[in-house]
This record gives structure tokens, C-alpha cells and sequence, in this order.
């Protein structure tokens, strides 16, 4: 009619409003279409000016699974004098946000994407524990490291790895120990099994050195004598008396025994083939504790 058009007409001009007769036949109004937020460049690689993007040189990474002697290791090698080994410090965990995208634009400008910006940090806070502790080489012992090994060796081409094995009963036994409460037996197993399989494939993947908890328990110094020859670093025989015992002992779970005026003691006996839980044989064949 023609009065509704002189309306719509006006409403058009002076409010910006229009208004259209909706068809019959025609289904629900669609539900308006929301763009999709930009994910942040989340793929890593090595460094593209390694002399300007890291402080850090040849850090070493100690890949292991949980309960498995790492905390002991660490000790051990913060022993030296050449070796800065802090608590676990799960550096991997720290990310970044660009916040807005004119500083995701500005950063791309400069040749970084997420990733890279995350490896400058992760570097500057090893680095400055590097430069407190007033050593070397730092060293990083954290078992989840173990899922984020291609990151690791990508964010610093020179770093060293150190595998840190124990049969995997063992392994399981000490996780569900350190929380019965938390996991039964056969969940620990299954558990403690994703960091095993992470560590294999982190040993099929890179260069290293592989280490195990029952060698380091039992002959301490030609365990530690072979990884000094590995990071080409001098024997230093303070490693094997580390501290005083009421230091070290503190959070080294169900090993903290094997600890006597600083020095390391045999570990637990090996569990018989009949004790390794199925889900746990297979690793332990690859691993070289079951034939």
C-alpha cells in the first residue's frame, strides 16, 4: 500500500530502519554468522638468529618418566660445579598473547609468531637462573618435559639430553605410593605409562645420553663419571656427597632412605617378571628389563 511505503521510505532516511514483509515460506531467521577468533600461530621452529635470540648455552634436559630418580639426579648434578640444577620449573607451561592484533601485527613485522615469542621467554628465565647461580650449564628436570621434547630441541638447537629410565613396575609402584588416595595400582600404571612412552619416543627422536635409576643407585660414581664424559665437563667427586642429609632427603619420596650422611644407596630390589603388570610388559622388553 502505498501509505506503508511513504513509511518504510521515511523510516530509511531519517533512522536508518527498513522494513520487509518476512516470506511465508520461509524458515527461522538464521542465526547471525560470528567469525571465528584468529588462533595464534601456534607452530615452533629453531631460532632464526640464534647468537641474538638466546642467552642460554647447551642447557641440559634430563627427559624422564615421573618416580624415577630425577629429583636424585638432580641433586646429584647440582652437586657440580659446573651445574645449576633447580626444582622442577615447568618453563614449557609459560605462554604469551599477542592482546591485540595490532601487536600480533607488529610482531610479525619483526619475524616472531607465538612461539618464538614464548622461546625468548622460557630462555630469559632459564638464563637469569643460569646467571644467579653464578655456573655454566643450567640443567632442567622436569618429567613433563618429556611430552614437549621436539619443542625443547627446536627452541635450543645446542641443548644436551639426558634419559633417566627405571623399570616401569618400579615406576608405577612409587606413583601410586607417593598418592594412594589420588590413583589404585592399575590407574598409577596406566598413568605412569603415558610419561614412558613420551620418554621412548623423545630417546627414538634425539641424540643422548641414557642413564638408569638402579645403575645410578648401585655405582653412583661411574654413572656420574659417564655423564660428566657425555656434557665434557670434569669428574667432581662432591657430587657423590651432595649435601647434607636432611636436604637432600626432602622430596625424594620413596628413595629418600637409600640416603645416608650424603651418600646414595642401593635402590629397591627389581620386581620379578610375575609382578610387572601387563600394560607395563611392553615397555619393560623395549626397555631391556624383561627378555
Amino acid at each position: 500500500m502505498k501509505w506503508q511505503r511513504k513509511i518504510t521510505t521515511a523510516l530509511e532516511r531519517h533512522a536508518g530502519l527498513r522494513i520487509e514483509r518476512v516470506s511465508k515460506t520461509s524458515g527461522p531467521a538464521a542465526k547471525p554468522v560470528v567469525p571465528a577468533k584468529k588462533a595464534a600461530d601456534a607452530s615452533f621452529r629453531p631460532p632464526a638468529d640464534p647468537e641474538a635470540d638466546r642467552l642460554l648455552r647447551a642447557p641440559v634436559f634430563v627427559i624422564s618418566p615421573v618416580r624415577s630418580g630425577s629429583t636424585l639426579l638432580r641433586s646429584m648434578l647440582n652437586s657440580h660445579p659446573d651445574l645449576h640444577a633447580p626444582h622442577e620449573l615447568h618453563v614449557r607451561r609459560l605462554s604469551v598473547d599477542f592482546g591485540t592484533s595490532l601487536a600480533e601485527k607488529a610482531m610479525d613485522a619483526l619475524g616472531h609468531n607465538k612461539a618464538d615469542l614464548e622461546h625468548l621467554l622460557w630462555d630469559r628465565v632459564l638464563h637469569r637462573e643460569l646467571v644467579r647461580s653464578g655456573k655454566r650449564y643450567v640443567v632442567d628436570k622436569t618429567p613433563a618435559n618429556a611430552f614437549a621434547y621436539e619443542r625443547l630441541a627446536a627452541c635450543w638447537p645446542d641443548a644436551r639430553f639426558v634419559f633417566l629410565l627405571r623399570h616401569p613396575a618400579s615406576i608405577a609402584t612409587s606413583w601410586h605410593e607417593a598418592s594412594p588416595d589420588r590413583r589404585t595400582p592399575e590407574e598409577a600404571a596406566k598413568d605412569a605409562l603415558r610419561y614412558m612412552k613420551a620418554v621412548e619416543r623423545a630417546r627414538k627422536a634425539l641424540p643422548g645420553l641414557t642413564v638408569r635409576y638402579e645403575e645410578l643407585t648401585a655405582d653412583p660414581e661411574r654413572t656420574l663419571r659417564g655423564i660428566c664424559d657425555f656434557l665434557a665437563i670434569a669428574w667432581e667427586p662432591a657430587m657423590l656427597n651432595y649435601g647434607t642429609p636432611e636436604v637432600v632427603t626432602k622430596g625424594l619420596g620413596d628413595w629418600k632412605d637409600k640416603i645416608r650422611s650424603g651418600q646414595v644407596q642401593p635402590g629397591r630390589e627389581l620386581p620379578g617378571p610375575e609382578e610387572v603388570p601387563d600394560v607395563l610388559k611392553g615397555m619393560a622388553r623395549t626397555w631391556g628389563y624383561l627378555p
